[in-house]
């Protein structure tokens, strides 16, 4: 059917979505039989993870229809739907359940796929402030992610927020949104005083000049160890009342604290070796992220703060009665301000320096200034969760224009990768990771002398395979929950996996290649010859895309639309001895027809794996 003589409706879009076109036919039906609204009808047909029995379903009291029980209405209504071509209807208790029929199945889903091509699965209309007048422009989102601390190594717990964060602007991105990726590094703070002491004490030029960040990281866990004894004190006399004041002015807190007041006093060689941290740092960075394949629109932090921002929101804070004075620290009881759960936090330290809270305060505030902020989206690990929560809400209490910009905030939080700890030094550092899951890869590949013979870099295909690996595993599970660091179980090719994804495409493209019908001349294939249950069931399930990404835009986890990939690959796995290609014994239409098929389903796949941040490779 071509989409463009499809019913109308708001929110509807039937030449990106197969289903819509169904919805739309549907709804107009129901609209005639049921009296109910359109805007009603509409949004109440579901999709179906399970096709099996169904493809729309309709609750009948959805429509809210007096008169009635559900179950009579449910069966009025489906004795009266009209006899379609397109669409078999059948009824369970309460539930009209909508099938898509086999015959027109192929050449609706079909076309569309090859039409979009890249843009399958998207609708980039979602991101405009007026779909009506794209004139208006794209709503604006900024996306806060990775952000490591400066002079630390890039580790495998910095990984989860650059996984989330990247597939996070991908999706934004693909559904129209103009998206600015930021990565807000932790570059200023009383560490680097902890940091500047240690290196005093324990640099080693040598190992400075060889890998300055890990010889920092080195630097760090020795005088962390160092420090902690007093830290430890230090936290106990404030848990219990004790001479906090007098510990936190000796010692190695002492000169730690100084050091960090000379920074923010502006000493020139306190800053000097701060930079050579931050720029050193940034180049490492760069060329992980190179590793990743992920760009940055800005690399912010702390450090860049202005004062005067951070002044002006002390000032507020205190002209609206919101801040107070503590002991020489400038503080905020947020159970006095309907956040009990907040309780109280320091915004300024009794020795005048800043603090993590009130950069991050100013941050949020310098970003509304600057932006026409519709979202901006903090993806911060849930130990950080109070942290952020006491941020909003301190932005918010700011009133206008800033209360705005923080009910426009969202916190993304996620669990931990177990068994690393920056402080004792037990960490996975990433580019030894990539390293050794690439060359994981790379044996695994060498197993079949005739495949790798043909890959053109294996290297970079081995890298890839190992990138992936890393970040389905990050991925499978919801966001919030904690998983533990398996390099074996990661790599394998058994089970939903990475590298099984990668395989799953590269047999698509293996199919496609040993065909011998170009990819142009598959378009033109007669796609009224799948008619076999295999070849349907894949359409229903590949028509489900467009929906299982705006699924995903409403929860934001990767975890949903890896899960529809892996069944998508599933299915596949199940049809190629039913829907064979080569010496099909229906013909070669019919192959043709099928290898069509196999294409769709390789841009479906495609499309999901870009979306999630990872690169297909065609061979393995």
């Amino acid at each position: 059917m071509d989409p463009a003589t499809v019913p109308s409706f708001p929110n509807s879009y039937p030449s990106l979505n197969p289903v819509d076109i169904y919805r739309s036919i549907i709804t107009q039906a129901l609209v005639e039989i049921t009296g109910a609204p359109s805007d009603h009808v509409y949004p109440a047909l579901q999709w179906q993870n399970n096709t099996s029995k169904a493809d729309l379903v309709l609750a009948a009291p959805r429509l809210r229809i007096k008169g009635g029980k559900p179950a009579e209405q449910a069966k009025e209504w489906a004795s009266k739907f009209p006899d379609l071509d397109m669409i078999t209807v059948d009824v369970d208790n309460i539930y009209v359940r909508f099938r898509f029929a086999p015959g027109k199945l192929p050449q609706t889903v079909l076309p569309m796929i090859f039409r979009l091509g890249g843009r399958f699965g998207l609708n980039p209309a979602l991101g405009l402030r007026d779909p009506e007048d794209p004139g208006k422009g794209k709503k604006f989102v900024i996306v806060e992610f990775s952000s490591p601390n400066i002079a630390k190594e890039f580790h495998a717990g910095h990984l989860r927020s650059t996984i989330i964060g990247a597939f996070i602007s991908n999706l934004y991105e693909g559904l129209g949104y103009e998206v600015r990726r930021v990565n807000y590094l932790g570059d200023w703070g009383r560490q680097y005083g902890l940091l500047a002491v240690g290196y005093k004490k324990y640099a080693d030029e040598e190992a400075f000049k060889k890998n300055p960040t890990k010889a920092l990281f080195d630097i760090y866990v020795k005088i962390s160890a160092d420090f902690k004894p007093e830290d430890d004190a230090y936290k106990e006399a404030v848990k219990n009342g004790g001479d906090a004041a007098t510990l936190e002015n000796q010692g190695l807190l002492g000169q730690v604290k100084e050091y960090f007041k000379r920074m923010e006093d502006g000493d020139e060689e306190a800053l000097s070796l701060w930079r050579k941290f931050r720029e050193l740092s940034i180049e490492k960075y760069k060329q992980t992220y190179a590793r990743l394949n992920i760009e940055f629109d800005d690399y912010a932090g702390e450090s860049k703060i202005k004062k005067e921002t951070m002044e002006r929101a002390e000032e507020i804070l205190k002209d609206r009665d919101i801040s107070e004075f503590n002991d020489g620290a400038s503080i905020i009881h947020f159970e006095k301000h309907g956040a009990k759960k907040l309780a109280t936090a320091v915004i300024r330290n009794r020795n005048g320096t800043t603090n993590y809270l009130l950069r991050d305060i100013g941050n949020l505030m310098e970003r509304a200034d600057t932006y026409p902020i519709d979202k901006v989206i903090y993806v911060i690990m849930s130990e950080q969760d109070l942290h952020i929560a006491r941020a909003f809400k301190a932005v918010e209490l700011l009133g206008p224009p800033y209360d705005g910009a923080a009910k426009r905030a969202l916190h993304i939080s996620y669990g931990k990768v177990m068994g690393m700890s920056t402080r004792k030094g037990t960490v996975k550092f990433l580019e030894d990771i990539l390293d050794e899951v690439s060359t994981s890869m790379h044996e695994v590949m060498k197993k079949n002398e005739t495949k790798y013979a043909q890959v053109e870099d294996p290297d970079k295909v081995a890298e890839i395979l190992g990138i992936s690996a890393v970040m389905v595993q990050d991925m499978t599970g919801k966001r919030v929950n904690n998983y533990p660091f398996d390099i074996a179980r990661m790599t394998s090719f058994e089970g939903d996996t990475g590298p099984y994804l990668q395989y799953a495409h590269a047999r698509l493209c293996s199919i496609a290649r040993k065909s011998g019908h170009s990819v142009e001349s598959l378009h033109d294939a007669d796609f009224s010859l799948l008619k076999e249950p295999h070849a349907i069931d894949l359409l229903r399930l590949m028509a489900q895309f467009p929906d299982q990404v705006l699924q995903t835009f409403g929860t934001l986890e990767a975890t949903n639309l890896l899960t529809y990939l892996f069944r998508l690959t599933h299915q596949l796995s199940s049809s190629y001895d039913v829907l064979r290609v080569v010496g099909a014994l229906e013909g070669e239409e019919v192959g043709r027809a099928r290898a069509a098929l196999y294409e769709a389903a390789r841009v479906v796949i495609n499309n999901g794996m870009r979306l999630l941040g990872l690169t297909p490779v065609d061979r393995m």
